[in-house]
């Protein structure tokens, strides 16, 4: 069962999404403190991430980042905020597509569908170890911890897996 984490300030909107997410088999999980976007994800382990643009403390944009400096993890943007230079920021900053509000649910299963098959079926699914503040990405070989991330070899990556 895959996992979504859900990143939107509306809590009806959120709410609609993650019980109709679930009915698709997904299991999901609303972040409800916007200030720890990053924690919330590392502890849940999502595998997508649905991200809006407008949240409060910081914007989807600067959470995208923070999360590409971990993980390779899919993020979808879904926003209202679907002029041609939010859609290019949201890509620029490493989101791997884009929904504008209102969205038909049909369509957003679709893509979700779709964009695990890409990154997991592929690829195998990509795993987080985590052990007190260090995590290891096993499908990268990365390292971070307190912010800081290292690739490792592959060799190194291989050894730590078997630790």
């Amino acid at each position: 069962m895959y996992k979504i984490l859900i990143v939107e300030d509306d809590e009806i909107i959120s709410r609609e999404i993650a019980s109709f997410l679930s009915t698709w088999g997904y299991d999901t999980k609303r972040v409800v403190q916007f200030d720890k976007v990053v924690e919330t994800w590392m502890d849940y382990g999502a595998d997508l991430v649905l991200m809006d643009i407008s949240l409060p403390y910081k914007n989807g944009f600067y959470w995208t980042e923070k999360i590409r400096t971990y993980s390779k993890v899919p993020i979808v943007f879904i926003s209202s905020a679907n002029d041609n230079m939010n859609i290019v920021m949201a890509i620029a900053r490493g989101a791997d597509d884009f929904i504008a509000k209102p969205f038909d649910s049909q369509v957003l299963v679709a893509k979700i569908q779709a964009i695990l098959r890409r990154t997991y079926d592929f690829s195998g699914k990509t795993d987080l170890l985590t052990h007190k503040d260090v995590q290891f990405n096993i499908g990268d070989n990365v390292v971070s911890y307190n912010g800081q991330s290292v690739e490792l070899t592959k060799n190194e990556g291989k050894i730590l897996r078997l630790l």
